[in-house]
């Protein structure tokens, strides 16, 4: 299928691409880079060996992604643009409303005029909030609790009121749980902008020397050994859950389906920080730090569903998502700009 794929010179969205033209698929991608670098892109054109075309552009400029649907002719759609900073997101609500609630419509609008009614949608684990069980299976609650969160879940909704309305619409809603890693040519990986948000940069970086100290938010939860622990998930499985998801959408009129991507079981802080020290071979330096507001004790993924229904499942365990992230890291310590 002729496939567009927007966000894809991120993180996410590099492996995606990967993986999409390893399926056989041709792409077109679209991206802003106020996230991400077109270098990424080259490079997923090395791995791939193959050619493709890229536009820069917010997704808001109807007029521009009017153009690339109408030249390009997707047959589907991968929508992984968006704004993705919690934090961030708690201080500039209004720029996360406008950018990833206000793209994802304007994308809609165009996709649907065009007829090109097949998506898989990034979603995220925020939807659920504060877990009332785990693991969490797709019929757990919604009710993110923060503005990143809430955006990923009006998307949701927008998606599942669509396909509501008009049955030929197939969509997939993958919820997201921690991708970490990189993909095993050390070729791309995960370059944040500025301080990392997310624990497995952040360990990387202290490992090649970028950042002094590990900061471990509270070792008082109840849990095995005091630190939260989250669902780690590598990304190359992540990218191989979108190939599948876009062979679920291939049959029209599926309606809009919500599907956990996760390993299915948790692990701590203290566990990661140890298995990228055995990775790396280098001590990680650690500093206890106050428990972070809003930070839960334990979250960890139902996969089953995307099991069952989509033929997914992961493959690849801790050691290797921390061996991937140690490679590409230490080859390119800079990241892009290396």
């Amino acid at each position: 299928m002729r496939i567009l794929i927007t966000g894809g010179a991120g993180y996410i969205g590099s492996h995606v691409a990967v993986a999409t033209l390893a399926a056989g698929h041709d792409i077109h991608v679209v991206d802003s880079y106020v996230n991400a670098s077109p270098a990424a892109l080259d490079r997923v054109r090395e791995i791939a060996g193959r050619a493709f075309a890229a536009t820069e552009t917010d997704l808001r400029d109807r007029a521009v992604i009017a153009a690339v649907v109408a030249d390009f002719r997707p047959e589907a759609t991968i929508h992984l643009a968006g704004l993705k900073a919690v934090g961030e997101s708690v201080a500039e609500p209004l720029a996360y409303y406008d950018n990833n609630v206000g793209g994802a419509v304007t994308l809609l609008e165009v996709l649907a005029a065009a007829g090109a009614r097949r998506l898989v949608f990034s979603s995220s684990a925020t939807v659920y909030g504060d877990p009332d069980y785990v693991p969490i299976d797709e019929a757990h609650p919604r009710r993110a609790t923060n503005p990143y969160g809430r955006t990923k879940l009006m998307t949701e909704t927008i998606l599942e009121d669509l396909a509501a309305s008009d049955r030929r619409w197939s969509v997939a809603l993958l919820r997201y749980f921690n991708p970490v890693g990189a993909h095993p040519s050390a070729r791309i990986g995960e370059d944040p902008r500025g301080v990392p948000n997310n624990l497995m940069p952040f360990v990387a970086q202290v490992a090649v020397g970028r950042r002094p100290a590990v900061r471990i938010f509270g070792t008082d939860y109840d849990t095995p050994d005091g630190t939260g622990v989250r669902d780690y998930i590598h990304v190359c499985d992540l990218a191989d859950a979108h190939v599948a998801a876009l062979d679920w959408a291939a049959a029209e009129g599926r309606g809009a389906e919500a599907f956990n991507v996760g390993l299915g079981r948790g692990t701590s802080v203290l566990e990661i920080v140890a298995a990228f020290a055995r990775a790396s071979g280098r001590a990680i330096p650690q500093v206890v730090a106050p428990r972070r507001a809003g930070d839960v004790a334990t979250c960890y993924a139902d996969p089953g569903k995307a099991r069952e229904r989509l033929g997914w499942r992961p493959r690849l365990g801790l050691d290797a998502m921390c061996e991937s992230a140690w490679a590409w890291q230490s080859q390119n310590p800079e990241g892009f700009g290396s």
